[in-house]
């Protein structure tokens, strides 16, 4: 997720909003800039592509920017590559803003999130004589407040933001400056993290707590659909009326690092928190009007009428995404698919037909052995699809498709909203070819859309049984081995969760299909080991049962993570968590979030370093 910082007092901006967006680094970005004005002049606009200390030099540590009032940002690039044109802020005015200098347009932005309709928004604005310098969806935005600021002059900026999140679908933070209004900033926010600080007769503005911690310990959150003018040492807010609202401050008690994970211990809990909002990001990026829409990236329905197999390639966690996707897409389109390990798909003879589809998949998009099954691929002169989180990253280049997930960067090394953002990436697909080959109609299509849709919010009630969990993790805090079965989807998912488990807390466990038990494993099962059950598939609950019930006559301690209603687990398990019902297809989303949770507190429990388990990175780049 991008960082935003804004500032208007009695110092120079430039140097606040800089050391601000170096307390929101961790977040991640791509690129970064500043809008600064000094007094009545022009806005000046400073911009640069890679790390912070790049815009630093820029600009002399905000020495060679002049003015008190101002706005800064550091762009996670989604839409548009990460250019300096495509880099914040973005200004209203039809000039190219690539460069530094000042603009002459009447309003200058940042903004955080997705804007859903923005090319129907940017073919509005078209119509009324706006161009467009950049492939951004924030540039839109910024110039729909424009419209409506131009359309009715006689009305305050509040009243033209408000007009523009009446139109706007998506999530968004905007921090705004207009020409006519010196020494002011305005910003609105859904969704997407805005708080307000106001201390000695000076305002901030950030996405995030800790850019405002060093200045004062008592902010505003703004609420959904709010808006906020802020002067030198005030704030007003307004709803989406217009009509002014009083809010409360909060005052945060948090140290300077805990304020960088948004009040979370660890990334890792902060970002498994962080699903819901991710999903939905990801799914509202490809469903229109009950309708997967996969034509950005270059996906039509003509193509994937001719698909003919799919081969998926990835390795770690992204792998294990591909496995469930194996099993819904071969379910619902009904053609062959094969999962394999990114590392080992390019050391074997590659028998792939003309109209297969090689997808590879990686958060990072620079994962090494991901990166050299793509090019064997495209060596073969196969189409290749890349499910990546990283705009302009090598793979995403590389790929003659690119399908994006939105879970903004991810911190901590255990992946978790990559993940499920992977595993939406890969049901919408499914569903998409299922739908191009005939195998569902419109209906189907509706109906699996509306399922979709309704995983982010399943993923939050999910949530809500941590503290069960936690408690469990702490009656295992000793475990040596834990086995983790399933069949079906429900080994895809088991497979998942074992590797959160051993990648955070040290402990011993594998994962296996639960019918090959028998053929081997059941050897290892002893008093007092742990084998935990993913049991969401209802034709074969009975036979995991059946298998776990083994491990339980020769001592086995039993957990089972299940399905609501499916109440009679708990006559053959010890202990069981409830998920949401949902589509079987796309159960493993529910069921993962259990085991994730699982393995954090069992990782908190041992007192171990959870967010940068010992000797791995977040991004492989070596083989």
């Amino acid at each position: 997720m991008c960082g935003i910082v804004g500032f208007t007092g009695k110092q120079p901006a430039a140097p606040v909003l800089l050391d601000g967006l170096f307390k929101l680094e961790y977040r991640g970005y791509d690129s970064a800039g500043l809008a600064v004005r000094d007094g009545e002049a022009l806005a000046e606009v400073v911009k640069a592509t890679g790390k912070l200390k790049n815009l630093a030099e820029k600009i002399d540590g905000g020495a060679a920017l002049p003015g008190m009032c101002g706005i800064g940002h550091t762009r996670w690039a989604t839409h548009g590559e990460p250019t300096q044109t495509n880099a914040h802020p973005h200004v209203s005015g039809n000039a190219k803003a690539s460069a530094s200098g000042p603009v002459e347009s009447a309003v200058v932005g940042v903004h955080n999130g997705i804007i859903e309709n923005y090319e129907e928004l940017k073919a509005k604005l078209l119509r009324h004589d706006y161009s467009f310098y950049s492939t951004t969806d924030t540039e839109v935005a910024i110039k729909l407040v424009d419209y409506y600021y131009r359309k009715y002059p006689e009305e305050r900026p509040i009243d033209a933001i408000n007009r523009m999140m009446v139109r706007v679908r998506g999530s968004y933070a905007l921090a705004l400056m207009f020409r006519d209004h010196p020494g002011e900033i305005y910003a609105a926010r859904k969704d997407s993290p805005m708080v307000i600080g106001v201390s000695g007769g000076e305002s901030f503005l950030a996405s995030d707590v800790p850019a405002v911690l060093k200045y004062t310990r008592d902010v505003y959150y703004i609420e959904n659909f709010q808006s906020v003018r802020l002067l030198p040492g005030e704030a007003h807010f307004f709803d989406l009326n217009g009509d002014e609202v009083e809010m409360e401050p909060v005052h945060i008690s948090w140290d300077a690092e805990a304020a960088e994970k948004g009040g979370y211990e660890h990334f890792m809990i902060k970002e498994i928190n962080e699903q819901p909002a991710a999903v939905r990001d990801t799914l509202n990026s490809v469903i229109r009007d009950g309708a997967i829409d996969l034509s950005a990236a270059g996906l039509t329905e003509e193509y994937l009428k001719s698909v003919s197999s799919v081969h998926i390639a990835a390795c770690g966690s992204a792998w294990h995404a591909g496995m469930a996707g194996q099993y819904v897409i071969e379910d619902l389109a009904e053609i062959p698919v094969r999962t394999e390990l990114a590392s080992e798909f390019r050391y074997r003879k590659m028998l792939i037909e003309e109209n297969a589809l090689v997808i590879v998949i990686s958060q990072s998009g620079e994962t090494a052995d991901t990166l050299a099954a793509l090019r064997a691929a495209k060596e073969q002169g196969i189409r290749t699809l890349a499910i990546v989180n990283v705009v302009g990253s090598s793979i995403a280049r590389e790929a003659d498709n690119v399908l994006y997930t939105l879970a903004g960067p991810e911190i901590a090394v255990a992946t978790t909203k990559a993940y499920s953002t992977q595993l939406a990436a890969i049901y919408a697909f499914a569903v998409a070819l299922a739908f191009a080959k005939g195998r569902i109609d419109e209906n189907g299509q509706r109906y699996y859309a509306e399922e979709l849709l309704a995983l982010p919010g399943k993923i939050g009630r999910a949530l809500e049984d941590r503290r069960r969990i936690q408690w469990f993790a702490s009656k295992y805090v000793n475990a040596r081995d834990i086995f983790y079965i399933g069949r079906g989807l429900d080994y895809a998912v088991s497979l998942e969760g074992s590797l959160k488990l051993k990648e955070v807390s040290y402990v011993h466990s594998e994962a296996y299909a639960a019918g090959e038990l028998k053929h081997g494993t059941i050897s290892l099962i002893e008093d007092g080991i742990l084998v935990i059950g993913v049991l969401t598939q209802n034709e074969l609950l009975e036979k995991t049962i059946s298998n776990m019930t083994e491990c339980k006559a020769r001592g086995a301690y039993l957990m089972g993570v299940t399905s609501n209603g499916n109440y009679s687990v708990e006559d053959s398990v010890n202990f069981t968590i409830y998920v949401p019902e949902t589509d079987p297809h796309f159960a493993g989303s529910l069921a993962v979030i259990p085991l994730q949770l699982l393995g954090y507190y069992s990782s908190v429990a041992r007192g171990l370093d959870v967010d940068k388990p010992r000797n791995l990175a977040k991004s492989v780049t070596v083989e």
